[in-house]
């Protein structure tokens, strides 16, 4: 039974994150459409200071269906591994990437459909290969957890690395540097997953009839959540105001689901059932998700298709023959005929070709 109770867990928690994806995924066109009706209107537009916005209704679908994502979730982590529910968070930008090439007119070339296709093959060995066992199933196991020393070091030491990163290295190198702000979102990102992951079990054990409001631990879970997404945020949007989103997107997924990696594995213990097959799949599959994504964001602005590419292919067959030394066969009937007017040249009486040089005089035999 609780074999069954635990595949039955992984695969709710599952769809949960799928939906998420689509939710949030979704929310984006829907605000974009919304902006863009406003702007055929004559409307203030938003990056001007206008909220005009605030009247439009698809802005507030898509508002709804970011907060129906973000809940979903969040619920997510109650229900499956966190080394599942934070990878799947990939898909989110998979799906705003294809549906703004059907609704928003926005061409997706061909690295971006590349990237949409390893994202969800990455995304599905990743659901093979993940964990299907849950750890942890009540507050009073969390707490346990929270004290172990692997963990108690590892969230010690990240909270080390980002007052460093805030309070040194951001003043002198985040103007500059991409990786600051991004590095402070992650390590602190991973902290906000543990809190999340133990907010979804006592709201479990909540529906299960237990008291939890009493309970110091839930409350302790709760203003961390808070702290940790509001430093996220903050540096989040730094690093999108300073720096460009293709570039801040892609680095961002990359270091935070990695932060989240190593923290599941430290604090939930994840990885101790899984094979080595399942953790070469479950790693293979997340490198996978960080090319596709990559390919998605770092190009999306090169015009590149199945038939530029072609095109491309004919010019280099063209250029490379006469580059390596080798022609083709019009080449080849050419340069034949331009020997032969060259031979009957040489052939001709050297009196024939003084003459044309406007010479008069000739050879003696």
């Amino acid at each position: 039974m609780g074999q069954d109770r635990g595949k039955y867990d992984f695969y709710v928690g599952l769809g949960l994150a799928v939906s998420s994806s689509i939710f949030i995924g979704g929310s984006f066109i829907l605000k974009k459409k919304g902006l863009l009706r406003l702007a055929r209107k004559g409307s203030m537009r938003a990056g001007q200071g206008g909220h005009a916005y605030l009247k439009e209704w698809l802005w507030w679908a898509g508002l709804l269906s970011m907060g129906a994502g973000e809940a979903a979730n969040f619920a997510a982590y109650a229900f499956a591994p966190a080394t599942l529910v934070t990878p799947l968070g990939a898909l989110s930008v998979l799906v705003s990437a294809v549906l703004s090439s059907y609704f928003l007119t926005e061409r997706l070339n061909l690295h971006g459909k590349l990237g949409c296709l390893l994202s969800i093959l990455g995304s599905t060995t990743m659901v093979i290969h993940a964990p299907q066992e849950e750890e942890i199933s009540s507050l009073e196991h969390m707490a346990l957890k929270l004290v172990d020393p692997g963990f108690f070091l590892f969230a010690t030491l990240v909270i080390i690395v980002a007052l460093i990163f805030i309070f040194v290295v951001g003043p002198r190198h985040g103007q500059t540097n991409i990786l600051v702000y991004i590095t402070i979102c992650s390590v602190i990102g991973a902290l906000s997953v543990s809190c999340v992951k133990g907010l979804g079990i006592a709201i479990k054990e909540a529906i299960a009839g237990k008291n939890v409001v009493r309970n110091p631990l839930a409350w302790i879970l709760l203003l961390g959540l808070v702290a940790c997404v509001s430093t996220q945020i903050n540096y989040l949007n730094k690093a999108l105001d300073i720096f460009n989103t293709s570039l801040v997107t892609p680095i961002y997924y990359v270091f935070f689901t990695t932060s989240v990696l190593t923290c599941s594995a430290i604090l939930f213990k994840e990885w101790g059932h899984m094979g080595t097959d399942d953790v070469i799949g479950t790693l293979s599959g997340f490198l996978t998700i960080i090319v596709g994504i990559f390919l998605l964001h770092a190009f999306k602005d090169v015009s590149v298709s199945l038939a530029a590419l072609a095109v491309s292919m004919r010019k280099d067959e063209r250029a490379c023959p006469a580059a390596n030394g080798t022609a083709s066969h019009y080449d080849l009937l050419h340069n034949e005929s331009t020997e032969d007017m060259e031979d009957r040249e040489m052939g001709l009486p050297f009196e024939n070709v003084s003459r044309r040089n406007g010479a008069t005089t000739s050879l003696d035999h």
